[in-house]
């Protein structure tokens, strides 16, 4: 079958690693499902995996790709869960949970198996391409939101980097659940795109608020970290889960922290319980993601290229026939 697979780690030019063509198809395993993929989409995580973090060497060929929406053996559309391991399901009961590409084959490809538990229905209302940018990025910035922020409507969050998936998933969310969402960006058109998407004011990176805001939405690290501990009220609270641009702050704010009693939350992906929870939301609240492009999978490099450069806002999602 056709895939996009790691096929070389190149710590400091990915795109080196990854290759177009044909992968074996996945084989019958007992409480395993394959899925023919009609969508796939990308996230930094696959970046990441071509540099060899959280995938050695030793694991290639790896077909990369954590999201999917597709059709299962009976016909049904479905949604996959990328957690693997998270309950020993179809796994040995001892497994450390993994994404998918860190140890199994992922979803760039015609199929994919996965643990029959990690197969969710897809709601009608959503397309395959839609359904395919949640599980991911989009649970990602659910559980930020309303597990480990904790917020309500009225309160008020300020989104770091508006142009990635976890944020613009985040505005998005919190636009919907009745959040006065605040976003920063460095480029103009995102910090448009941002308003129209919900936001009641979007500003460059470091821009003083007119409001301290209840919690942060941290994915950018190094470069916002200051801002995001100055812009928030007393006793808010910063979750973080990701720093695209570095983990190393030049100022942890430790005072500030510490005398403003802040909390800092980290987060990682989701449960499927709270993807479903997502999915149910979407389709009852009319929320779509926000998708940038779409390219059919023999054009991965493209898509690859475009998530390296930056410029996408939202999702950039992979198709097959």
């Amino acid at each position: 079958m056709f895939a996009a697979y790691a096929a070389r780690i190149d710590r400091d030019q990915p795109l080196n690693g990854l290759e177009l063509g044909e992968r074996p198809a996945p084989e019958a395993r007992p409480g395993w499902s394959t899925i023919n993929v009609r969508a796939a989409s990308l996230n930094h995580h696959d970046l990441w995996s071509l540099r060899g973090v959280g995938l050695p060497e030793g694991r290639l060929p790896m077909i990369l790709g954590c999201d999917a929406a597709g059709v299962d053996a009976d016909g049904n559309e479905v949604v996959l869960h990328s957690v693997i391991g998270q309950t020993g399901h179809g796994v040995g009961p001892d497994e450390p949970r993994s994404i998918l590409t860190e140890r199994y084959q992922g979803t760039f490809a015609e199929q994919v198996a996965v643990p029959t538990w990690n197969v969710l229905p897809k709601p009608k209302e959503l397309s395959f391409a839609e359904a395919a940018c949640l599980p991911t990025a989009w649970l990602t910035a659910y559980r930020m939101l309303f597990t480990n922020a904790g917020v309500r409507p009225g309160d008020s969050v300020l989104v770091q980097g508006a142009g990635g998936g976890v944020a613009t998933a985040a505005i998005v969310l919190g636009k919907a659940a009745g959040l006065r969402v605040f976003a920063t960006s460095r480029d103009e058109a995102k910090r448009k795109r941002a308003l129209e998407l919900g936001a009641v004011e979007a500003v460059e990176p470091g821009a003083r608020l007119p409001q301290r805001v209840d919690a942060v939405i941290e994915t950018v690290g190094a470069a916002t970290w200051s801002h995001s501990v100055k812009s928030l009220r007393p006793g808010g609270t910063i979750v973080i889960s990701g720093a695209t641009s570095g983990d190393r702050p030049s100022h942890a704010e430790l005072t500030r922290i510490f005398f403003l009693e802040l909390k800092v939350v980290g987060s990682t992906m989701g449960t499927k319980e709270e993807l479903e929870d997502l999915l149910s939301f979407c389709a009852a609240a009319g929320v779509r993601p926000v998708i940038d492009e779409e390219l059919p999978l023999d054009r991965a490099r493209e898509g690859f290229e475009r998530l390296a450069s930056g410029e996408q806002f939202g999702k950039i999602v992979l198709t097959n026939p």
